[in-house]
């Protein structure tokens, strides 16, 4: 399996009303430096249908910019309709990250 598999392996095991970090998804696949490669392979990614990479935020719990998900917001909607609280503008880490346990 090679690095970009692993990582939609990792973010498709995130379940509803959960979300993981880039860097937390790179420490998953083996090598926490990947942050950027973890953005990078979700920004590729083949089967949106399948692996949710809209659950995926920055370490503040912050969604992408404007470009992603279709528009500004986007990704905050599809979290939200998720299940995903909001403390202002970031996810509510401390309710909504997911530990790694599988579903």
């Amino acid at each position: 399996m090679n690095t970009f598999e692993k990582i939609y392996s990792i973010v498709s095991m995130i379940p509803p009303g959960k979300v993981a970090t880039y860097g937390q998804v790179a420490f998953m696949v083996g090598n926490p430096r990947l942050s950027r490669v973890v953005g990078y392979a979700l920004h590729r990614n083949p089967s949106p249908e399948t692996i949710p990479c809209f659950r995926v935020v920055n370490r503040f719990g912050e969604c992408s910019g404007s470009f992603a998900f279709g528009g500004e917001d986007a990704q905050r909607v599809l979290l939200e309709e998720d299940g995903v609280s909001f403390i202002g503008n970031r996810v509510d880490m401390k309710k909504c990250q997911w530990t790694g346990e599988m579903i």
